[in-house]
C-alpha cells in the first residue's frame, strides 16, 4: 500500500500552535503516514506585507516540528525560483517520492478559489485526494466547483477542524505591541523570537 503523503503549505510567520493542531488534526483524520511543512518563501497573495526573513522562518519550523517524527521541512519552494505554483510543487514532491500517494491541504477559503489556482485540473489529477480544513459557518458550493473542474468533489475529504482563534498577524501584533504572546507559540519558537528580536 502507498504511502499517504500531506502537504501543508504556508508562510508559517511564525508557526503557531493552531498550525500545529491542525496539521495533526489533518494527520489523524486523513490516515497521512508523513505530513510536509512547505515553507512558501514569497507568496503573491501578500506582496503588500513585510515578510520576516526566509531563515528565521526556516528555523522557527524546524524547531516547531522538531519532536514529530511524522512531520517534515520541505524545502522545494524555496530550492526553486518563482512563481511557485501548487502544481509544480506536487510534481517535484511526487518525482522525489514515486511510491506515495499525495494529499494536498488547504482551508475552505482556498478550496473556493481552487477554480482561480494554476491548472486546476491538471492539480487535482496529480492528487490522491484533497483535505480541507473547515471553519465553522464557512460556506462551499461543492457542486458549483464540480461544474468547475470536473472530479472534485470525489476527490474532497473534510478535516473537523477545531476553532483556533489564533492567527500568525495577531502573533505578530501582540510582539509589537508588549503584549503576552508565550502561549500561542511552542516554546522553542518563543525563545527564538525573544533570542532573535523578531516582529519588535
Amino acid at each position: 500500500m502507498p504511502l499517504l503523503i500531506g502537504l501543508f503549505g504556508g508562510t508559517f510567520d511564525p508557526p503557531h500552535i493552531g498550525h500545529l493542531i491542525l496539521a495533526a488534526e489533518a494527520g489523524a483524520q486523513l490516515g497521512l503516514d508523513r505530513l510536509l511543512w512547505v515553507l512558501t518563501p514569497n507568496p503573491p497573495h501578500k506582496q503588500s506585507q513585510l515578510i520576516t526573513p526566509l531563515e528565521h522562518r526556516l528555523a522557527m519550523v524546524e524547531l516547531a516540528i522538531s519532536d514529530n517524527r511524522r512531520f517534515e521541512l520541505s524545502t522545494v519552494e524555496m530550492d526553486r525560483p518563482a512563481p511557485h505554483y501548487a502544481l509544480d510543487t506536487v510534481r517535484i514532491i511526487s518525482e522525489q517520492n514515486p511510491s506515495a500517494d499525495l494529499v494536498y491541504i488547504m482551508g475552505g477559503d482556498s478550496l473556493r478559489d481552487l477554480p482561480a489556482w494554476h491548472r486546476p485540473a491538471d492539480l487535482l489529477a496529480a492528487l490522491h485526494f484533497i483535505g480541507v480544513m473547515r471553519r465553522p459557518g464557512d460556506s462551499i458550493d461543492l457542486p458549483a466547483l464540480e461544474k468547475i473542474i470536473p472530479g472534485l468533489t470525489a476527490k474532497v475529504r473534510y478535516v473537523d477542524a477545531p476553532l483556533l482563534d489564533i492567527a500568525a498577524h495577531e502573533i505578530r501584533r501582540r510582539v509589537a505591541d508588549g503584549r503576552p504572546f508565550r502561549y500561542f507559540l511552542p516554546p522553542a519558537v518563543y525563545d527564538y523570537i525573544l533570542e532573535h528580536n523578531l516582529y519588535c
